[in-house]
């Protein structure tokens, strides 16, 4: 008998040090997507597929895993980041044959919903903000500006359309006409990815569900664009038990993250605009964004 319990005993401590799937435990790799998708202005970099590709690829490649989460809280941003972000997930969760669930927090809008349209199933809160399936753009006109100030505008383009939306010149509706145009173009490559993505789940007429409307969670359920209201620890323990284990796959830090040369919060001084630095310009712009949606 004594053997028997020390064997027992030892047994229990080597398992200790085998996988958590081994050991028969659920495990769920969880990834934050969070922030502004692509350049939140020309100084900063959001959130890319180059930042995020890494982690996504560590998240699938956890032996055993059930699934995989990704924690979604974005406003969107540039339409091109977002969709390959999108595929990225897509392609993983083929290549690993794994399921993929998506949890929005405060938002998942415009860019921040394709990326959702990733996941096989979407999981919001009540007060989430989910949707604003459009494309925007927009820029400032300064002609009157300079003509009270005084500046003559010089400008020296080879090609007819080259200098088209300059906000130091009259708007021309011909530039406007081709740039909602290619609007219309990426609103038209988000419609289909979205009801690929969402097939019959979808319930609406396109000319709700697509005009750049958002709605909170539970309203987004019932059109489709989301499957049910909940929190991630909540889900993953009603589907994988009490003990599932679900660990964060945080980017690299430390020196991986230093090679771009730029250390985190060293902002530099603009030329001309004494005590404004890049990064206090950057904020304004990427707290513009969040703004949209009441955040």
């Amino acid at each position: 008998m004594a053997e028997n319990g020390a064997s027992s005993h030892i047994g229990e401590r080597l398992k200790r040090w085998l996988p958590a799937w081994l050991r028969g435990e659920a495990v769920v790799p969880v990834v934050r997507l969070s922030g502004v998708i692509g350049a939140v202005t020309p100084l900063r970099p959001g959130m890319s597929l180059a930042g995020v590709s890494r982690t996504l690829e560590r998240a699938f490649s956890i032996k055993g895993a059930k699934a995989v989460a990704l924690v979604i809280n974005s406003p969107g941003g540039s339409p091109v980041q977002s969709r390959q972000i999108y595929q990225r997930i897509r392609q993983l969760a083929a290549e690993k044959n794994r399921r993929v669930l998506v949890f929005v927090e405060d938002v998942a809008a415009s860019g921040g919903y394709m990326i959702a349209c990733a996941g096989d199933e979407i999981f919001c809160d009540p007060s989430s903000i989910v949707g604003s399936i459009g494309v925007v753009g927009g820029t400032f006109g300064f002609t009157e500006l300079i003509k009270k100030v005084g500046i003559e505008r010089r400008l020296y383009t080879s090609g007819d359309h080259k200098s088209q939306l300059d906000p130091f010149l009259p708007e021309n509706p011909e530039d406007v006409a081709r740039l909602k145009q290619i609007q219309r173009e990426i609103h038209d490559t988000f419609i289909t990815l979205v009801k690929d993505s969402r097939g019959a789940r979808l319930k609406g007429e396109d000319g709700y569900l697509f005009t750049g409307e958002y709605w909170a969670g539970e309203r987004a359920v019932k059109l489709g664009l989301a499957d049910a209201l909940g929190d991630l620890r909540t889900v993953l323990r009603a589907r994988y038990g009490d003990k599932v284990r679900m660990p964060v796959i945080a980017p690299p830090t430390g020196l991986l993250s230093g090679l771009s040369g730029r250390k985190p919060g060293a902002g530099a001084a603009l030329p001309g605009f004494p005590g404004f630095s890049e990064d206090l310009i950057s904020a304004l712009e990427e707290r513009a964004i969040w703004a949209r949606y009441g955040l």
